[in-house]
């Protein structure tokens, strides 16, 4: 799944943010439920065009000629097109009214699935996939911001939290369920309904969104700043290589369950690993106040457990079903928690320390499908368990040593 920082923050609490008097009567206000929703769709569309073709691995490979590995290589160049355009890109639009640019972005995932699901050329899929990752990176700057300017202030939080649920549910229910449309029917029926989703969305955004005005131009984030803060730089290297972790076996699940005999079962693990993320996150978003700390070292372990039973015990069908709940309770709530801590370990330069965070994330998404497809094609599909376990060390040992700064005990008062 990316993430990305909240670029719109600054302006949230202005005029546009609220409208009324306050006390009383901003009590009585109420969410704008069908934009938020609509929102929460945009960021279901941008989670399962990224992650989508990991349930779809083998059938891809076979109609578009070439290897899984370089299959695989469709999740990586999304992630390119994130990393290398998120930050220009929102610098170069912040001028421009917010439901234009959330229209133009949206619209970028519909050409872009479109054409991967007619293209027959692995060429043109793999700058379908570039175009779908720049889309990414310009509606992931745009909607937290966007959701918290349609909120009253008091209310601005669980409007953030309605339209950042498309992430769970693209993660618990879209992969799954796009996995066994392709086993039922065709992968590329599962991006064609992709498209149509994003049809009745722009449809439904153009009825229900709020327009806003862009940003004034203002100061460029301070990235050495941020760089030099402690606790900054600790929670970006845990960025860094627990995604590429994750990234390597989840890019590939389909291609290590398929050398495990367990083809038909690609979209059953997904569901349970899916399932055990959404609890992930409701557990994460009930105790990261108080115990953000804790909350990350027991995710990279739960996530290393469930590696270390893949490589020794993967035989086991029951035991791959386990290691799917354990992936999922440690993997759910990863995004919430490092994004948080960025922000409190940069302070004063938290959109400078969120901004490195979603590029250095995307760099880990791309990284992960490269080296992924490397062992694939030289060692194997077993060697990703073991590569997982070796890359966790660092992540373990980082957090546990950045207990003053980056994963502190206690949490900065805000």
């Amino acid at each position: 799944m990316s993430t990305a920082p909240d670029t719109e923050a600054g302006s949230a609490s202005g005029t546009d943010a609220t409208s009324g008097p306050k006390g009383d009567g901003e009590k009585q206000q109420k969410l704008p439920l069908l934009a938020l929703l609509a929102l929460a769709t945009a960021v279901f569309v941008t989670s399962l065009t990224e992650t989508l073709p990991a349930g779809l691995l083998p059938a891809m490979s076979n109609d578009l000629h070439v290897s899984e590995s370089a299959t695989g290589q469709t999740v990586t160049i999304y992630a390119i097109g994130t990393a290398l355009t998120a930050i220009p890109l929102t610098a170069a639009t912040a001028g421009w009214r917010r439901r234009r640019l959330l229209l133009t972005a949206m619209g970028g995932f519909a050409l872009a699935n479109t054409v991967t699901a007619v293209s027959s050329h692995y060429g043109l899929t793999m700058v379908a996939r570039f175009v779908a990752g720049v889309a990414a990176g310009l509606a992931w700057a745009l909607l937290a911001g966007y959701a918290r300017r349609m909120a009253p202030v008091h209310l601005q939080g669980r409007a953030i939290a309605i339209a950042m649920a498309g992430i769970p549910l693209a993660l618990s229910l879209g992969v799954p369920a796009g996995t066994f449309l392709g086993k039922v029917t065709d992968w590329r029926v599962a991006f064609l309904a992709m498209t149509a989703l994003t049809v009745v969305l722009l449809l439904w955004i153009v009825a229900t969104v709020p327009d806003y005005p862009g940003q004034e131009r203002g100061e460029q984030p301070k990235m050495l700043h941020a760089l030099r803060i402690p606790g900054v730089t600790p929670v970006l290297f845990v960025t860094l290589v627990f995604v590429l972790a994750h990234t390597i076996l989840y890019a590939y699940i389909a291609s290590f369950l398929d050398d495990l005999g367990m083809s038909d079962n690609t979209d059953l693990v997904l569901l349970v690993f899916g399932a055990a993320s959404l609890a992930s996150i409701w557990v994460v978003g009930a105790q990261i106040h108080h115990r953000l700390r804790g909350l990350t070292v027991a995710g990279a372990l739960l996530v290393a457990v469930a590696a270390a039973l893949l490589a020794v015990l993967a035989d086991h069908t029951a035991l791959v079903y386990i290691s799917a709940v354990l992936w999922g309770l440690g993997w759910g709530g990863v995004p919430t928690l490092l994004q948080t801590a960025a922000g409190d370990a940069g302070g004063d330069h938290a959109d400078a320390a969120q901004a490195m965070l979603v590029t250095l994330w995307n760099v880990a998404m791309a990284a992960g499908g490269i080296i992924g497809g490397i062992l694939l094609d030289l060692i194997g599909s077993d060697s990703f368990p073991w590569t997982v376990l070796l890359l966790l060390l660092p992540v373990l040992a980082v957090i546990v040593s950045a207990r003053a700064h980056g994963f502190p005990a206690e949490r900065p008062a805000v």
